[in-house]
């Protein structure tokens, strides 16, 4: 598989390989962080749309601070408890819930006070005459429509015994007793009060593990038993039913789709309870309702109220501090435990239910599914952006479907895991795409880095908009060099490729660094052959000079390669052959781009201008200098020391040039002296004053002795010229018969 091939695959497989681990981890969820978040979520939408308070058929006796300050301290005598249950039972209560237990016998009862008289023997026999308070709150609770309550516990503690169950439970489908929470002990009220009673109910909450309670439980289990809670057994007395009917997975009408999804409802008389898959209901919390909220003084002081408890469902319950049943609530930081039950009842009454249906954990997965893989095929499509666009779409539209249908419908819908799958893949994606485009910016930085100075590849890198792909028109310069007498150089190697291939490297090496020094790029080798331009593929304003600073630090470098071969080819007892080298520079306008087919291509230049450059490099041999410069390339670089060669016209150009040598970084006394008479010289020449220009060519070797190839080559022409003069239309224009 290519590189390319790889980086799609993984472009694919590390976001989908993510959004598996999503799917799972909102499968197991462990630890139940998806399901906080989720808890969090529908908290933030019943503080946003409560459940309106209207009146209702529900009342809450409130034992508040109030009533303990005017009645006493709690627990009360069993006579006022009863006295309390008979006053609403005579005031037409439908069903009166406790939310209190009472577990052991009273101690104000005359024959429990007796136990702690026992200096007062002769009181007892009166004692014993006077009514039991226990027995008394059962003849109360027996005389309305009354139900007394007990605490399921997680062991059997001391006194612990299965409490009494008056209205019994059926079930249609699965067995719901394995999803129901189970309990091990309890608390219960005395069995001479739970016979009397009309119901007897669990008063247990179930809190969330963040402590806040959402849901009231329908039935629980103690031992392979089920119990109604308060809120089951009120509603059964309130209807004069006695069975409820636990819906479960599997039947008829509950949208399971033949999973094992625990329970869907509980029917309650005439009412369908909508649960959790426990058997828990979901409470939409309103804010406090006072109005139907009455402290129990004004009941027992008879200052209620006519008519306020006729035909209502009544819970006795507290809202005191001091007697610690507060528990926090989406609403309400201390809600009392009583308003939990109350608010449920209410609900039920009304109708208007909230729930987490069964076939919500499936939709939710599949939406996540869905999403997840569309986003994979579309970041790979259509990219980054659009993506995110498309991506963060589908996670608010999670949102606001969330919310909508649970202010439409009651349905509580998680927008926590489209959100967190659509982040995480998108991340994902987006990390692979990122260090993918970082890779290839690793690779183009390396690829660049043989060609470009390293200040010109941190330039492309930092800005890769200077890098323009396809091609277009730049005024470049142009290098061209190569080593003179290579042939006759590489024929001493036939032996040995190996060590020719080192004397190239070395040779190539120094040169290019030079080059990249001075900010040039490098075209390509050509065996001894070096091409390398100016002025892209980043803009460089000083490329002409630029190009001759390099030119004139490779033959400074060519110095130092001669004396390090020299030193090694006398180590190795080897005959040294200095290298001399040629250069032609050249500037013009060229396209400059992308070349080749769509299989391969290279970053190169088109133009005349370059082909002159090469023409140069080639000329410099038969003028007897190493660096021939082009007329535009010296005009665009002034300040260094030019010295003019010829008028020429290279091989396959009718055109003449004015080409020159490169001698110098800067322009002295004796260079100016010499240019002057190369001036006279070149005059006299194309004058066709043959004699005036042989006496200034003899001045000009002189002057520049290391010029003797260039002032022999006009010497001959001359002396050809007076064999056969070139005529009267002859400009001076010399016609290049070679490369």
């Amino acid at each position: 598989m290519t590189l390319r091939g790889l980086r799609r695959y993984a472009s694919l497989a590390v976001p989908g390989a993510v959004l598996v681990l999503v799917l799972a981890f909102r499968i197991l969820d462990p630890g139940g962080v998806l399901e906080e978040l989720r808890l969090r979520v529908f908290d933030n939408y019943q503080r946003l749309a409560p459940r309106e308070s209207e009146a209702s058929a529900v009342r809450v006796v409130d034992i508040d601070d109030e009533t303990l300050s005017r009645i006493g301290q709690w627990p009360w005598p069993r006579t006022l408890v009863a006295d309390l249950i008979g006053r609403l039972g005579a005031a037409g209560a439908v069903a009166i819930g406790l939310d209190v237990i009472f577990p052991e016998r009273d101690r104000t009862s005359p024959s429990e006070v007796a136990k702690f008289w026992a200096q007062a023997e002769e009181l007892k026999p009166l004692l014993a005459r006077l009514p039991d308070h226990d027995a008394l709150l059962a003849e109360a609770l027996a005389a309305a429509p009354a139900i007394t309550g007990f605490v399921l516990t997680q062991g059997a503690g001391t006194g612990s015994r299965a409490p009494l169950r008056k209205g019994t439970f059926a079930h249609v489908g699965i067995d719901p007793a394995p999803y129901i929470p189970s309990f091990s002990g309890a608390v219960a009220s005395l069995p001479e009060l739970e016979r009397a009673a009309r119901g007897n109910g669990s008063i247990n909450s179930v809190p969330d593990r963040d402590g806040i309670l959402r849901r009231v439980p329908l039935v629980l289990r103690l031992g392979d038993r089920l119990y109604a809670s308060l809120v089951t057994e009120t509603l059964r007395v309130a209807q004069e039913a006695s069975t409820s009917i636990i819906r479960a997975s599997g039947a008829q009408a509950t949208a399971s789709f033949g999973a094992e999804t625990g329970i869907d409802s509980v029917k309650i008389g005439e009412f369908v309870v909508p649960t959790d898959a426990y058997g828990q209901f979901w409470v939409h919390f309103a804010n406090p309702h006072q109005e139907r909220i009455v402290p129990a003084w004004k009941v027992i002081a008879g200052e209620a109220g006519e008519d306020v408890f006729d035909g209502t469902i009544v819970l006795i319950g507290t809202s005191a501090a001091g007697l610690k049943d507060l528990r926090p609530s989406p609403l309400d930081p201390a809600m009392p435990g009583i308003e939990a039950h109350a608010q449920a009842i209410e609900q039920i009454l009304a109708g208007r239910f909230i729930s987490r249906p069964d076939w919500a954990n499936g939709a939710e997965i599949l939406y996540v599914a869905g999403l997840g893989i569309f986003l994979i095929v579309a970041l790979s499509r259509i990219g980054a952006a659009w993506s995110a666009v498309v991506g963060g779409t589908a996670a608010v539209l999670a949102i606001v479907v969330s919310w909508q249908v649970f202010r439409f419908f009651g349905f509580l819908v998680d927008p926590v895991t489209p959100v967190g799958a659509t982040v995480a893949v998108y991340i994902a994606a987006t990390l692979v795409s990122y260090l993918a485009a970082e890779q290839e910016k690793r690779e183009v930085r390396t690829a660049f880095a043989q060609y470009l100075s390293p200040a010109m590849v941190e330039r492309l890198a930092a800005d890769p908009t200077q890098l323009k792909l396809g091609g277009e028109t730049r005024e470049m310069t142009f290098l061209f060099t190569d080593i003179r007498g290579f042939t006759t150089i590489s024929e001493g190697f036939k032996s040995d490729p190996q060590a020719l291939t080192r004397l190239i490297n070395q040779f190539l090496t120094p040169m290019t660094d030079r080059i990249l020094a001075h900010r040039g790029t490098i075209d390509k080798y050509m065996g001894d052959c070096i091409m390398a331009f100016w002025n892209a593929p980043l803009d460089d304003p000083e490329h002409q000079a630029n190009a001759c600073r390099a030119a004139l630090a490779m033959r400074t470098e060519l110095v130092t390669l001669n004396e390090r071969l020299k030193a090694e080819a006398e180590r190795d007892g080897r005959r040294f052959i200095p290298l001399a080298i040629g250069i032609g520079l050249n500037s013009g306008k060229v396209v400059v781009g992308n070349m080749g087919s769509d299989q391969r291509f290279d970053y190169s230049v088109l133009g005349d201008a370059v082909n002159l450059a090469s023409r140069l490099e080639g000329q410099s041999k038969t003028y007897g200098v190493d660096i021939v410069v082009g007329e535009t390339t010296k005009e665009a670089a002034p300040g260094f020391a030019y010295l003019e060669l010829d008028l020429i016209a290279v091989k396959g150009k009718a055109e003449a040039v004015r080409i020159y040598a490169l001698r110098a970084a800067g322009a002295d006394a004796a260079h100016e002296a010499l240019a002057a008479v190369q001036d006279k010289l070149l005059a006299a020449y194309r004058g066709q004053r043959w004699e005036a220009a042989l006496a200034l060519l003899e001045q000009a070797k002189g002057m520049a002795p290391d010029l003797a190839g260039l002032w022999e080559l006009y010497a001959q022409r001359i002396a050809d010229y007076l064999a056969d003069p070139p005529g009267p239309d002859w400009g001076g224009v010399y016609v290049a018969r070679s490369k």
